[in-house]
């Protein structure tokens, strides 16, 4: 295989920043369909957030080995898989016609967004930028990668508004089948030089990850941002149409959201060069709760949630470069998608509690009170335990974490 230039990484970096924003972005917008997919195919809100939450356990599980599948035999075939599975996934969503023909689009749509995600791009990007960059990059492609939501959101809910559901889900084929092309040129990463380490089986890196308190503590407030975070992404539209808002309110939301990421990625990666990453996690899930718990006890209007989705906006996916800048201070690269694949096992249990549980809480109660409770005060409690215990003894004095090699 013929070793590339770093000089190189230029078209790696932007088909990466396109792959991660149409995979999020698409999975974001999922909530969008349930309305009128519960009322069209006769499912409930749990029905809906139940195939949701297999999605996410999917994800979750397959995330470890498919990371580490890219770590041992390259990132290219990996993803380019996971991009085909995504397209599956859409074609299946299109054909469906109940739950069972929903759930199987969802299973087959963890198994793409592992392999397309956060996880596989974010070290195809971190192993094509200099370690001294890292932090920055990390944050400009996640920032780009917010694109989708925002322009994908308002384009689905006005196909939604217009014409049967089902349009909507033959635009995100055709979005999915953009990914193929885009997972391909990304995977070209595993050409380019990488520091000579001796390379660690995937149960060695995962036990020694395993040892090491910071790496732990990570992967237990992970949990708390993907509750936080597919509770807003599946159950905001359905809130607001239960208080009696525009349709089109919580895809303008989901848009805004996707928009002000890309500064709060920016921002993030900025900052995470710059003071220690575990304390900036902790900072943005407290600042997260206080922005829930503000929004949920005021009545829902067009200015309080446009103004609740560009504050969480700031603090939504600024979470990625964060963690993968922190995972490779720690470890390196050379197993950081068997690594991230952990911390996701753990991120996509949050985010079954936050679908499902969120559903269910709604088909028991008839509203979302004790939900937002509860993740509130989960994501106050995440917040102070990474601040405090977190980060390298004397968090607070400013001391930064030695950066692995690689």
């Amino acid at each position: 295989m013929t070793v590339m230039s770093r000089a190189n990484a230029l078209p790696i970096l932007i088909a990466a920043s396109v792959m991660m924003s149409l995979a999020m972005g698409m999975r974001q917008c999922l909530g969008l369909f349930l309305p009128p997919m519960t009322h069209a195919l006769g499912l409930s809100a749990s029905d809906f957030t139940f195939a949701i939450a297999i999605q996410n356990v999917i994800w979750g599980l397959a995330q470890a080995p498919l990371g580490a599948m890219g770590d041992r035999w390259g990132l290219r075939p990996v993803m380019v898989l996971g991009a085909m599975a995504y397209v599956a996934a859409m074609v299946a969503l299109t054909t469906a016609a109940g739950f069972w023909t929903f759930a199987l689009a969802q299973v087959l749509l963890g198994v793409g967004i592992a392999c397309t995600g956060s996880s596989l791009a974010m070290t195809a990007t971190a192993r094509a930028a200099s370690p001294e960059r890292r932090s920055v990059v990390l944050g400009i492609v996640g920032a780009f990668s917010s694109v989708g939501t925002l322009v994908i959101a308002p384009v689905l809910q006005a196909l939604l508004g217009a014409w049967d559901w089902r349009w909507g889900a033959a635009l995100f084929v055709l979005l999915a089948a953009a990914m193929v092309p885009a997972a391909m040129i990304t995977g070209r990463v595993d050409r380019l030089p990488q520091p000579s380490l001796q390379r660690a089986s995937a149960a060695a890196a995962i036990g020694e990850a395993l040892r090491n308190r910071r790496f732990v503590v990570l992967c237990g407030t992970h949990f708390v941002c993907g509750l936080q975070l597919v509770f807003i992404n599946t159950h905001l539209p359905n809130y607001l149409a239960l208080c009696g808002q525009d349709p089109m309110l919580g895809a303008t939301a989901l848009a805004i959201i996707g928009g002000i990421n890309i500064a709060g990625c920016l921002l993030a990666g900025y900052l995470g060069q710059r003071h220690l990453k575990n304390v900036l996690l902790g900072l943005t899930y407290l600042a997260r709760s206080i922005v829930l718990m503000v929004y949920f006890l005021l009545p829902p209007t067009p200015v309080t949630t446009i103004l609740f989705a560009a504050a969480m906006g700031m603090l939504w996916l600024g979470v990625i470069p964060l963690v993968s800048g922190y995972v490779a201070d720690l470890f390196g690269t050379r197993n950081m998608a068997t690594l991230l694949g952990v911390s996701f096992v753990i991120h996509q249990m949050g985010s079954v509690m936050g679908a499902w549980g969120g559903g269910m809480i709604f088909d028991m109660f008839g509203n979302y009170d004790f939900a937002w409770r509860f993740g509130v005060s989960l994501g106050i409690v995440a917040g102070f335990v990474q601040i405090l215990f977190g980060g390298p003894s004397g968090t607070w004095s400013g001391a930064r974490p030695v950066s692995a090699a690689g």
